[in-house]
């Protein structure tokens, strides 16, 4: 006999457990909870419950109640109707610990869509139901196998083109299940994807990922393992990950990334402030949230080479000399106050004047403007170790003690001349003024704590609108910028509204996008459209790009429109049932499809259609949302698309162009 079944017979002993020969859940947690001595005394009876739920120590057995409350918890042991009604019919439920695990999760519920994935206002109170769906191993014999693509086009300036080749450098946005996608790139694109950048759905709860909180949990990390490995497979040697998460789950996601990539891969995590603590959404006590993170790997550290990144910062006053001949040589060098040139310039007597006239914090920005303007003959004296200096430079330092109105000169060959004055070295505000969004200011190298990206203005980025999830696309830039150069192959799996291929092609990168939801007006493929811009040759001798995006980075990067993308799409087959069943709107329509699926779709191997039909009063009991999820769940989910490996068989009506587009794109594969 089971555990299962043992506990039931056990617990069927106590009158108070049970009502109408069925056995009361609800009690049993009850007295569990309270540590019940009946309860405690009846499980200590029986040797394998005692095995199982109580633990030895020091020759003292100790109740184990967390472990009691998962077990009586968990739906096989008193499944409700809907678990009742799969079980009749052949479909069964499994938990196994996620380190141990062979499955794969195929549905996701994304977060905060709604209908189709559209935002607009209408549609806001509409959540479309989208079902998770764990697959065991003797499920994904052909899961993963290369897929069939259709509907190719070829999208730039001039419009939306029919192709007939398929290029290695081609940008690429493919529509349809991201795991699906990838294990289908995997052949043409391994190990080539310098820079990955994903925003996974958080697991807020706000899904339907929450049945409860260990299955929700669970659930979401097996989903993001099955990703992030297959994503390991196609970064390059040299290449990185930047996954974007919220504290919900970025601790654990973590200990996942640290298996997957190894830990002496994990480069940093990046701390960015999303909101401020303002207005309405801070009247609840506690510490406001206001970040979110970036969790960035390697595939292997030794290979990697970031670039380096600067970000703006206050002006530094430090930097309050001039030197007001920079053109003569060196040692002829006369230097200056800044605060006593400025007042002169602005026709004051003095500092005192201009301050009394001006008011201090006006006279102040003058001075910083002057030192930025000025940066290359703007400096700071800065202290110089006779530890870390070379000979040449310690001796001059004692020298140019006795003589502090000169300027002596460490001539170098590997580095910049060393310039001295009065013992200590000339350090130039250039090296740390630059130039961030067309203006010059002075600059700090980039930390992990990224606080000076405005979130502010960005719905209409890319002229599609986006009210949950979008990401600045200065934040794209910066990652896109450290981790990548121009030409180089960036992946997003999680395309949403298109920020990160967007920004790819204003800056030069190669893209792969990958995205299952439709937005409409909104969606990536909008986007891109509108960074592209439109051709217009009417009346011109030459053809022009008009109607370009000039939003978001578009200056920055001096954006004036043009490049191409190709787009496709997974072929479906099983995925048409799966898109009448969310449509429908009451279980007659249910029942309607399900006779469409008993004829032409691939239905589950563990389902007995003969089981359901005679069941079928069980089945019109359930919710409308349950019967949904049901019909979803007899579908083989090895079938959802069409296997490469099948694309000749006459029954799925594959045309020839198709057939000849896919071998191009596999390449004989």
């Amino acid at each position: 006999m089971s555990l299962l079944e043992e506990l039931k017979s056990l617990l069927q002993q106590d009158e108070r457990l049970v009502s109408d020969v069925e056995l009361l859940k609800n009690r049993i947690v009850e007295l569990g909870l309270k540590h019940d001595k009946d309860l405690i005394k009846l499980l200590l009876s029986n040797t394998k419950i005692r095995e199982h739920f109580f633990e030895e120590v020091e020759q003292s057995l100790i109740f184990n109640k967390e472990k009691f409350m998962k077990f009586v918890d968990n739906k096989e042991f008193l499944p409700d109707s809907y678990t009742a009604f799969k079980n009749k019919i052949g479909l069964t439920v499994d938990k196994k610990y996620l380190t141990k695990s062979r499955e794969v999760v195929l549905s996701w519920p994304y977060k905060d869509c709604v209908l189709e994935g559209g935002q607009v206002k209408e549609e806001e109170k509409r959540r479309e139901i989208f079902h998770n769906e764990v697959l065991a191993p003797d499920e994904i014999d052909r899961l993963l196998d290369p897929k069939v693509f259709t509907n190719f086009k070829r999208i730039d300036a001039k419009g939306e083109h029919r192709i007939s080749e398929i290029k290695s450098t081609d940008n690429l946005i493919v529509k349809g299940n991201n795991l699906l996608v990838l294990h289908s790139l995997k052949e043409k694109y391994i190990e080539k994807i310098k820079l990955i950048y994903i925003d996974p759905p958080f697991n807020t709860g706000n899904d339907s990922f929450n049945y409860n909180d260990y299955y929700n949990h669970s659930t979401w990390l097996t989903f993001m393992k099955n990703r992030l490995e297959i994503a390991k497979e196609l970064l390059s040697e040299d290449g990185a990950i930047f996954v974007h998460i919220d504290d919900s789950e970025q601790a654990y996601l973590k200990t996942l990334m640290d298996e997957i990539f190894e830990r002496e891969n994990f480069l940093n995590l990046i701390t960015i402030t999303s909101r401020s603590p303002s207005g309405f959404k801070t009247v609840n006590p506690g510490v406001y949230n206001s970040a979110e993170y970036l969790l960035i790997y390697a595939k292997n550290k030794k290979h990697l080479q970031f670039n380096d990144d600067w970000v703006e910062c206050p002006p530094d006053r430090n930097y309050n000399s001039i030197i007001i001949n920079i053109e003569d040589q060196p040692t002829n060098w006369k230097v200056r106050k800044i605060r006593d040139i400025i007042p002169l310039e602005l026709g004051f007597k003095n500092a005192k004047e201009a301050k009394e006239k001006l008011g201090n914090d006006i006279f102040q920005n003058k001075i910083d403007k002057f030192a930025i303007e000025n940066s290359e003959r703007v400096f700071r004296l800065t202290e110089i170790s006779d530890k870390g200096a070379g000979k040449e430079t310690v001796e001059i330092k004692k020298i140019s003690k006795t003589s502090p109105d000169k300027v002596f000169v460490v001539k170098r060959e590997e580095y910049d001349d060393r310039y001295i004055l009065d013992g200590r070295e000339i350090t130039f505000y250039s090296k740390k003024v630059r130039e961030i969004h067309g203006e010059k200011v002075p600059t700090l190298m980039l930390s992990n704590v990224w606080t000076d990206i405005s979130w502010e203005g960005i719905a209409n980025e890319g002229d599609v609108k986006l009210k949950k999830g979008k990401k600045p696309e200065r934040l794209l830039k910066r990652i896109i910028k450290i981790g990548s150069d121009e030409n180089d192959l960036i992946m997003d799996f999680f395309l949403g509204s298109g920020t990160t291929a967007a920004v790819a092609h204003k800056m030069g990168r190669r893209y792969i996008g990958i995205e299952q939801l439709d937005y409409g007006k909104n969606s990536a493929i909008e986007r891109l459209k509108n960074v592209i811009g439109k051709a217009n040759s009417k009346g011109k001798l030459v053809e022009l790009i008009e109607d370009y995006d000039t939003t978001g980075i578009s200056k920055e990067v001096d954006w004036e429109g043009g490049g191409d993308f190709v787009y496709c799409e997974l072929k479906e087959f099983n995925e048409q049932f799966i898109k009448q069943i969310k449509k429908a709107k009451n279980s007659t329509q249910l029942l309607e499809i399900w006779e469409e699926m008993k004829n032409h779709a691939f239905l589950s191997y563990k389902v007995d259609p003969k089981f359901f039909d005679d069941n079928i009063e069980g089945f019109q009991k359930l919710s409308l949302k349950e019967q949904k999820k049901l019909l979803i769940e007899c579908l083989d989910h090895n079938n959802l698309y069409l296997n490469y490996s099948e694309i000749e068989d006459d029954q799925y009506k594959v045309s020839e162009d198709e057939i000849e587009l896919n071998r191009k794109f596999y390449g004989g594969l």
